[in-house]
């Protein structure tokens, strides 16, 4: 066979069909798919006019998998990703890893491409991500993972998604080469319907130093143009010149300003606190200047910009009997009698049962078991992918990505409107006045997003904004899988000539020793 003959794939958790198209793309030809969500194996089945008794269902309850050459799957990630809890195997989603890997060794495919998100390499799942590989390993597979970015194969999204692919034969491992990035990256620019550009880009007149230096913003731009963020982010836990805080929007004065600029520059500092992000007593605050009141923080209450907080707690005497398992446990994690929020955040115990450190704490409050004996004050919106006022990020037409697609989608937002600015302060102020004020943003379309996935823009699914954006955010992107199949198929695993495809594989061949020395 050549690189453009058939070969043959099951599609695990098939969402609506990335491994699919881009399989298909390339010859090859599904034999079975595997899904449970409805929306999900609708749109696979409408957009390949596949007929619904190719699904296996749930795959738990499969068994053995029928004949085929590769076998493909998006392993569901929720176990893994760094948004979760990162409880790893002690969450039931992790164990369909289990399931995967008993298919795979039940039904001994030549290859397998198996995609998740780059949580699963994060140091914390370390044991996981091992566990994972040895399982593949005792299947009798060659197996390599990557940390690949969709981004460098073909669509304007910054989404980066770990890839296990493995081998029966050692000798098609070793001839896997993962593919370069593509040199000519299409931009979100590409994909906006009805931009035309009409701004010739400039250099900015950045400001310079006592020697005649430029100084180049640091920035989390997500381009490579001109040193200015080709986004505005909106947030009050971050600072930078593209960046939107609540005092931007809302009426404050200059002191008021100043106030949260001191949280906002303080907050992290681990002498307050162990979490990523503190809030603030008034002696923290009056530490860092003596003028402050606690009316001027009872004001950015007033206004919604800062949140007072019952940080730490006297325990008071109370009788087990009264008390369910959950406030038990909370209750046990006092030190010297006192229960400190931020302890109990970082507690694996409270995690791994699902415990409401806010719902059992009322409640304790409630009872008279425990009382307030500290009270902080902290940013009201801190939660950075909320953003601000249903914003997290608008996108400038001239930015490379657009963020990763997530199914529960986000609040990011796109402009065809261009800024053409001379300093930081003055592309900050015009995209207020001229971009924020005015509306002039929207979400992405339908057709936006499954381009930003590498689907046709015309690719059928539901009309309901939800629905849609779970199905293309749970999905793979296509070009990443079908650049990463073309690999596959150029070792010459697929290729029927090829002799060595008929040889054993290790664990076979570790098999046949036992049973000649018996």
């Amino acid at each position: 066979m050549n690189n453009n003959s058939r070969f043959t794939f099951i599609d695990l958790f098939s969402g609506i069909g990335g491994f699919k198209m881009a399989l298909s793309n390339l010859g090859g030809h599904c034999v079975n798919f595997s899904e449970i969500n409805k929306d999900a194996i609708n749109t696979y089945c409408i957009n390949f006019d596949e007929d619904s008794e190719n699904n296996l269902g749930d795959i738990t309850k499969v068994k053995e998998l029928p004949k085929h050459d590769l076998l493909t799957g998006g392993v569901p990630c929720q176990s893994w990703s760094i948004a979760g809890k990162n409880l790893g195997f002690d969450d039931d989603r992790g164990q369909l890893w289990n399931d995967t890997i008993y298919l795979l060794n039940q039904s001994k495919p030549k290859a397998f491409i198996f995609e998740n998100v780059k949580g699963l390499i994060d140091p914390r799942n370390k044991e996981a991500l091992s566990y994972i590989l040895k399982r593949i390993e005792e299947a009798g597979y060659f197996a390599n993972y990557y940390l690949i970015n969709s981004y460098d194969y073909g669509v304007p999204q910054n989404r980066m998604r770990i890839y296990i692919i493995g081998f029966r034969y050692k000798e098609f491992a070793d001839k896997f080469r993962l593919p370069k990035p593509l040199s000519k990256k299409i931009k979100l620019k590409d994909i906006l319907t009805d931009f035309e550009s009409n701004l010739i880009l400039k250099e900015h007149v950045f400001q310079t130093n006592l020697f005649g230096e430029t100084i180049i913003p640091k920035n989390m731009s997500l381009s490579s143009s001109n040193g200015l963020n080709d986004y505005f982010l909106f947030n009050d836990l971050r600072n930078g010149h593209s960046t939107i805080h609540s005092w931007d929007i809302l009426d404050t004065t200059e002191r008021q300003k100043e106030i949260c600029y001191l949280l906002l520059k303080n907050r992290r500092k681990s002498n307050y606190g162990s979490l990523d992000g503190n809030p603030l007593s008034i002696f923290h605050f009056q530490g860092l200047d003596r003028t402050i009141t606690q009316d001027e923080l009872n004001d950015l209450v007033e206004i919604n910009i800062l949140k007072a907080e019952n940080y730490a707690f006297i325990v008071n005497d109370y009788n087990a009997h009264d008390l369910s398992e959950d406030e038990i446990l909370v209750l046990n994690c006092n030190q010297d009698n006192i229960l400190v929020i931020d302890k109990l955040k970082t507690n694996r115990t409270l995690k791994v049962k699902n415990i409401s450190i806010s719902k059992t704490i009322k409640l304790l409050e409630e009872k008279k078991i425990i009382s307030c004996d500290e009270v902080r004050y902290d940013f009201k919106n801190t939660k950075i992918s909320t953003g601000l006022y249903g914003i997290n990020r608008v996108f400038l037409p001239s930015s490379n990505i657009f963020p990763t697609l997530v199914a529960s989608d986000t609040n990011d937002f796109v402009t065809l409107k261009e800024i053409e600015a001379k300093s930081e302060d003055d592309y900050k102020k015009q995209f207020l006045k001229e971009i924020y004020q005015k509306g002039d943003y929207r979400r992405i379309t339908k057709e936006e997003a499954c381009l930003i996935q590498g689907f046709p823009k015309d690719y059928i699914l539901p009309e309901n904004r939800a629905r849609w954006m779970k199905l293309l955010g749970n999905s793979v992107s296509v070009p990443v899988i079908e650049v990463l199949a073309k690999a596959i198929i150029d070792t010459g695993v697929f290729d029927e000539e090829n002799s060595i495809a008929s040889l054993p594989h290790k664990g076979a061949l570790e098999e046949m020793v036992c049973e000649n020395k018996g």
